[in-house]
């Protein structure tokens, strides 16, 4: 931040986000935004890092020669492998008046151009991939082969907007203008636009309450819309 490292630590849970204080200042940040909500750098945003949510196997096909964080054998209680499911269980915290959803639901959010769109994992799972177009952004938003994995992008290349398509008995997608095949990456790998990359959108899977409490203008799909 501004020039410093700054080491976190974990402060508190907010809702169920994490609350993370830095060691230098004792600056209070939050886990979903970034940003400094309290303490002498409230104010201050943390540049993000591009990520993905994607299961270990399907990370782990992509990048075989990847590197695994090892637990800390210092840390005697890491959390239990049912712990989505039983904290899916607690009530929240801030109140939703945002029905439109219910509070639990997971949704895929992204945000783009100024503009934030929340996609149901249940209606991605029924209509993969989803063609979309956020404020004026043509995107695709897209299951892996896992179909739990997820990736979203922009769907112009060259200033061409791209109708793309799942191929029927493939884990790959076919753009009408030209039948060049995509994979999960982003990357065509035959016919006339082979080497073309699509330009990744940063997603984030989250509950319904929490998506909807920082992004208040979020729209949200809904399965056919188009």
């Amino acid at each position: 931040m501004n020039g410093r490292q700054l080491h976190f630590r974990l402060s508190g849970i907010n809702n169920q986000n994490f609350i993370m204080r830095d060691e230098e200042t004792g600056s209070w940040w939050q886990q979903v935004s970034g940003a400094a909500i309290r303490g002498p750098l409230k104010g201050q945003q943390l540049e993000r890092v591009s990520q993905d949510e994607l299961t270990f196997a399907q990370w782990k096909r992509e990048q075989p020669r990847g590197r695994v964080l090892r637990p800390d054998p210092s840390v005697k209680e890491y959390a239990e492998r049912n712990w989505e499911s039983e904290i899916a269980k607690l009530p929240t915290v801030t109140p939703l008046i945002d029905r439109r959803l219910e509070p639990r639901t997971v949704v895929i959010g992204v945000h783009t151009g100024g503009k934030s769109k929340a996609y149901p994992m249940g209606a991605l799972q029924k209509q993969s991939p989803i063609i979309d177009t956020i404020g004026t952004t043509p995107v695709i938003v897209i299951l892996g082969p896992d179909r739990k994995s997820v990736r979203a992008f922009n769907r112009t290349v060259d200033g061409k907007t791209l109708e793309l398509f799942a191929k029927p008995g493939t884990t790959e997608l076919v753009d009408t203008q030209t039948g060049s095949e995509w994979d999960f990456t982003g990357r065509a790998l035959r016919g006339p636009l082979a080497g073309k990359t699509l330009q990744k959108i940063e997603v984030l899977s989250d509950y319904w309450f929490d998506w909807r409490t920082y992004n208040p203008q979020t729209a949200v799909y809904t399965l056919g819309e188009r």
